[in-house]
């Protein structure tokens, strides 16, 4: 199956909602090549980058799934391809 490179960003506006989030994360484990939290405390959010080597429909999955937890916000880009 061809697979895409894509970048998730997400932003966690309420901590407390990370465990539906890691639990996302780690369900997808396979698919993931690198992730990056930074925490920017002088907004109050911890931001998300995660890059993915997946299926389309694996990239949308996961981005859906991740933008019905309440307090994250999530945007998803795929690379163009050649």
């Amino acid at each position: 199956m061809e697979t895409k490179i894509a970048l998730i960003g997400i932003i966690v506006h309420d901590i407390r909602d990370t465990e539906r989030l890691n639990q996302l994360l780690h369900d997808y484990q396979e698919y993931i090549v690198g992730r990056m939290g930074i925490p920017y405390s002088q907004k109050g959010v911890n931001i998300i980058s995660v890059v993915l080597d997946a299926p389309e429909n694996i990239i949308s999955s996961l981005s859906g799934k991740l933008g019905m937890i309440r307090g994250i916000t999530v945007k998803s880009m795929i690379a163009k391809t050649k």
